[in-house]
């Protein structure tokens, strides 16, 4: 006879992990903007998938895990690059808003799937704090200023980015009846 803690541990960690893979593999599907030093990446549906299926704690703990693992030098970033330079260099911010942005989704989206309100949150919430934290590290450690910033940072990536979000909260519906199961 298996114990249910156990069973709910090992369920519980398998999502963390699937969703941590699917991070990783998702940083590689990438466009380069030859005027940013951010390309587009399928990433961010996947940030905000993880918010809108996972608890507050285990979306942190998901993000945290992918941040370590890309730390260590294990090639998870965008774009295949890893390593502390490319963590705590100019487009780092973007990677460390992921584990905030994640939190706050999971933590707003709401106990019942709908998906309104896992789109509002994504947009109004997961994506500002995703640039904001990006577009801080990006202006302080390459000194460009704000405008600047806005314009390579940021604007090219909304139009896309909110398709993401859309994509991600309709994706989470059969998700979130798997993992209910």
């Amino acid at each position: 006879m298996t114990n249910n803690s156990s069973v709910n541990k090992t369920l519980e960690m398998t999502r963390l992990a699937l969703l941590v893979a699917m991070n990783c593999v998702s940083a590689y599907i990438i466009i380069p903007l030859p005027f940013s030093l951010s390309p587009l990446a399928l990433q961010t549906l996947i940030v905000n998938l993880v918010g809108f299926v996972l608890s507050p704690k285990q979306a942190f703990i998901t993000m945290l895990i992918y941040i370590l693992v890309g730390l260590i030098g294990i090639p998870v970033f965008t774009g295949g690059t890893a390593g502390p330079a490319k963590l705590f260099g100019p487009t780092g911010g973007y990677i460390i808003g992921f584990m905030v942005a994640v939190t706050l989704i999971a933590w707003l989206r709401g106990k019942d799937y709908s998906l309104k309100r896992f789109a509002l949150v994504g947009i109004g919430v997961g994506i500002p704090v995703i640039y904001i934290f990006g577009a801080l590290q990006l202006k302080f450690l390459t000194d460009m200023n704000w405008e600047a910033v806005i314009l390579t940072g940021v604007l090219p990536f909304i139009p896309l980015d909110i398709v993401k979000c859309l994509a991600a909260a309709v994706i989470a519906k059969p998700i979130l009846k798997i993992f209910d199961r």
